[in-house]
């Protein structure tokens, strides 16, 4: 076997921890495959010889890709993909299928964004996976002591929000899961029983799509041109809330949010434009 081959199997032994450690910092499985990627090919660009400890370097490496990738995020989608991006999706059902999630939760996971590109490395790096805080800092480009503290502030925070989140997630889902029945069966007075009667319903990336509010009239406009999309809809957190991603041919052409507000949908948001459907995470059709 030669050295490079040697290489590529220790990479792929180590490929399901690092899109483990990846998935959890980015909370986005194609935005996790391509920085395992990345760190493939930094690896291979590298002097393999001299690293000592493989799995901590790239563990390193990967966390200092997300990491980038977080800062590029903060930065200012409105900058890469134009205004009103849904920016972070993440589909319960395919955190089963692609076994990145185990042990994680979407409500954790939405906890996650709240914290800052910092903190959420230092908090999985260290509380996740054990590395130490010396590698954290040495990925953030600070002391031992300064990643330490970015734990622990992260760590109180979940620790704060996540009973809390994982109550409302499951609240607001019944409600988006009432219109998602409502809207594939055609049936109006359901729907408009699910409907804030001052709802508002906003199509993004669509000059000619004028707003559309109140119950009746947003409940005619869904089941006018909407229902022959429930089908395919399936729940999935859509900018850190409740939302829907329409799937066809295993491709995600569309994401909705909603708003909820005492028990009914105040507002629902649809993007079909695919540049900004570009983070969301792959979905498989159910079948």
């Amino acid at each position: 076997m030669s050295e490079r081959e040697h290489l590529t199997e220790q990479f792929e032994e180590a490929r399901p921890h690092l899109l483990a450690v990846a998935y959890r910092i980015l909370g986005s499985a194609s935005e996790a495959e391509d920085a395992v990627q990345e760190t493939w090919l930094r690896l291979a660009g590298s002097d393999a010889d001299a690293i000592r400890n493989l799995g901590g370097w790239l563990t390193t490496v990967v966390g200092r890709v997300c990491l980038d990738r977080l800062r590029a995020r903060r930065a200012g989608p409105e900058e890469l993909l134009g205004d009103d991006v849904a920016e972070i999706v993440i589909d319960d059902s395919v955190e089963a299928d692609v076994e990145l999630a185990e042990g994680v939760g979407l409500a954790l996971l939405v906890v996650l964004e709240t914290l800052t590109p910092a903190e959420r490395l230092a908090f999985v790096l260290h509380d996740m996976f054990a590395v130490p805080f010396e590698d954290i800092g040495e990925v953030l480009g600070r002391s031992p002591a300064a990643a330490r503290q970015l734990a622990s502030r992260a760590r109180r925070r979940v620790r704060g929000k996540s009973p809390t989140v994982e109550a409302d997630l499951a609240s607001q889902r019944d409600v988006v899961d009432a219109f998602l029945a409502a809207s594939r069966e055609g049936d109006f007075e359901r729907l408009i029983a699910v409907l804030d009667p001052d709802v508002i319903f906003r199509v993004h990336g669509a000059p000619d799509e004028q707003p559309v509010s109140g119950a009746a009239s947003v409940a005619r406009r869904v089941l006018a041109r909407g229902s022959r999309l429930a089908p395919f809809g399936r729940f999935a957190i859509v900018d850190g809330g409740p939302g829907v991603v329409v799937v066809r041919g295993g491709r995600a052409v569309a994401a909705v949010r909603f708003g909820v507000a005492s028990g009914r949908v105040s507002t629902i948001d649809v993007f079909a434009d695919p540049k900004r459907l570009r983070g969301l995470v792959p979905v498989r059709p159910k079948g």
